[in-house]
């Protein structure tokens, strides 16, 4: 089967692999739709960073090359014997996570948290292997392409519920990439009363602002952090920083009200720097998060309900011997992109 494979920075190919076979806990999925996610890009720009390159990762057994591709969703064609959760014919959407203890307790604070895709061979090939536990079942009228979305959409979903934030409070999102704008849903279906979207793509700003949030345009000569207290009498109760770059983390923080609360949602490549006045002597907050628990089945209820739809977000579809030139390299060219999903052929 044809699979992408990452052999280390800058480096993806397509190559010829074998099917891989079933164990007894284990399901086959014959791959529909695969997101490409910013961690992706991370790993193909700068990587390893989740991958293990030097050694078999502790609980998977796999190091690179390996397939990525977390972001899937397909149809089960063969289950092992001890595997009840699901059966043959299937459709279903993968909760990635590599755990010891699988999806039980806080499984993704486990020492060593990695993913299928990342940790282990994942969705950017014609099938994959996986547990069995792993899968949800996607309801009828959802279509592959939006169930494609359901593990970035439980990122957002998640920083939200992880959050201070309340029904009626105001809220910051910086970065509308695919994760900032699914958290501008999030924070709708959380009942925040105005979301302020911090973006500088136009292309971006319009979907920010079709899915009900508004851009901030600082007036000529001013600060961001002005612009948005300007706007906001003072200042949000919860920002999302969603870039990854130590710059925009500084105007999160600054951009909440005294005793607000700043949440770090982004994987980071270098260090950032904050003043720690800024949380003392504003009795501010912040908190991080890193992936989600138990929220899977919560983003498929809320997308039967029309939140986190796949029309506004999806803005290319291509097949995987493509998946470098129009995958990849489009996202770090063009940010017009938003979510480009890959399929087997």
């Amino acid at each position: 089967m044809k699979a992408a494979r990452w052999h280390g920075a800058k480096d993806i190919r397509v190559e010829e692999i074998e099917i891989p076979e079933v164990g007894e806990k284990q399901i086959k999925i014959a791959i529909k739709y695969t997101g490409i996610c910013g961690s992706d890009l991370h790993e193909y720009l700068a990587g390893p960073i989740f991958i293990p390159a030097e050694k078999e990762h502790p609980l998977s057994g796999v190091k690179a090359p390996l397939t990525m591709g977390h972001e899937f969703c397909g149809e089960v064609v063969e289950v092992g014997q001890a595997v009840t959760k699901v059966k043959v014919g299937d459709r279903v959407a993968i909760e990635p996570i590599i755990a010891e203890h699988g999806l039980i307790g806080d499984y993704n604070l486990d020492p060593n948290l990695n993913f299928v895709g990342l940790g282990a061979d994942g969705g950017f090939a014609e099938f994959c292997v996986c547990d069995g536990e792993l899968a949800h079942i996607i309801p009828e009228g959802l279509s592959y392409e939006q169930a494609a979305l359901t593990e970035p959409s439980a990122v957002a979903l998640y920083a939200v519920r992880q959050s201070a934030l309340k029904a009626g409070d105001t809220a910051a999102v910086f970065g509308c990439g695919p994760i900032g704008l699914l958290v501008i849903e999030a924070l709708r279906a959380a009942g925040a009363s105005k979301i302020y979207a911090i973006e500088l793509s136009p292309e971006r700003q319009a979907i920010a602002e079709d899915l009900g949030a508004i851009v901030v345009r600082p007036e000529e000569g001013e600060e961001m952090v002005a612009a948005i207290q300007r706007m906001t009498n003072g200042g949000v109760d919860v920002s999302y920083e969603v870039t990854g770059v130590p710059v925009v983390l500084k105007q999160a923080l600054e951009s909440v009200h005294k005793a607000g609360e700043c949440m770090v949602v982004s994987i980071w490549e270098q260090e950032a720097s904050i003043h720690p006045n800024e949380l003392a002597i504003g009795e501010k907050t912040m908190k991080g998060i890193i992936a989600y628990r138990h929220i899977f089945p919560n983003v498929l209820e809320l997308m039967e309900k029309g939140y986190f739809p796949a029309e506004k977000l999806v803005t290319k579809k291509i097949v995987i011997d493509d998946i470098v030139e129009q995958g990849f390299e489009e996202l770090t060219k063009d940010k017009s992109q938003v979510k480009i999903l890959v399929s087997p052929k």
